[in-house]
């Protein structure tokens, strides 16, 4: 018995140096000479800069959804908005409000769909509250709140001396565990994703860190009563 769980944990191993191994530094990522500073300790953060303008975000965002919702607890996603032009600090402004006010999971897909399949102007603050004002999905007053509240222009504002400071110029750009910048080919986001997941096992492994349980999945208020009612 003893053999078969030594030989079980050098299976697993090395299923991980492998999986690791896939990782090839210069093509899959570049280690960054300035790190950047995370914002939890001893969690591994995943940086996502990023812009509502961007093509490739809208179409990265829901492989993004669905592999962050798979992290284990000890990895968390950080979205950052990048600030080029002046019309992107606007912009910006509603990413630290969607992050601010926890509606990213409800409200970033609306947010790209009306910029990219309703043609709105988001960037004009007129336009963004009467839109954030008319939602139903999620919860738009909450959203504008968050807009309108006293941090805001401070949080984007961090978002554009980040993006300076890290000089980005690309979209989405990637940083796992504050020095591996992710390199992205081609438009198979899920195959992208799969690689910043490698990239968090590199380094969990790399920090010393054993894998929490995988979070559970949030239940709905409509799941969790239709039980009760069963009962």
């Amino acid at each position: 018995m003893k053999l078969k769980h030594t030989l079980l944990a050098a299976a697993l191993t090395l299923g991980l140096a492998s999986a690791q191994a896939a990782l090839v530094e210069g093509q899959d990522y570049t280690v960054l000479d300035k790190p950047l500073a995370q914002q939890q300790n001893g969690k591994i953060e995943v940086a996502e800069f990023f812009g509502y303008f961007c093509i490739h975000c809208y179409h990265l965002e829901p492989e993004m959804e669905k592999h962050s919702r798979k992290w284990a607890s000890d990895t968390y996603l950080r979205p950052i908005h990048v600030v080029w032009q002046p019309e992107h600090q606007q912009l910006a402004r509603i990413a630290a409000a969607v992050n601010s006010s926890n509606l990213r999971h409800q409200a970033n897909m609306p947010v790209f769909n009306a910029i990219f399949e309703q043609r709105i102007n988001l960037a004009d603050p007129a336009a963004f509250k009467q839109w954030a004002g008319a939602q139903s999905s999620f919860d738009g007053k909450k959203l504008l709140a968050a807009y309108e509240s006293f941090g805001n222009e401070a949080q984007a504002k961090q978002m554009a001396d980040l993006t300076e400071q890290m000089q980005i110029e690309n979209t989405p750009t990637i940083i796992v565990g504050g020095k591996y910048k992710m390199k992205f080919t081609g438009g198979d986001w899920n195959a992208s994703m799969n690689k910043v997941d490698e990239m968090i096992a590199k380094v969990r492994q790399e920090r010393g860190m054993k894998e929490p349980a995988p979070q559970a999945p949030a239940r709905s208020k409509g799941v969790a009563a239709a039980r009760a009612a069963n009962k």
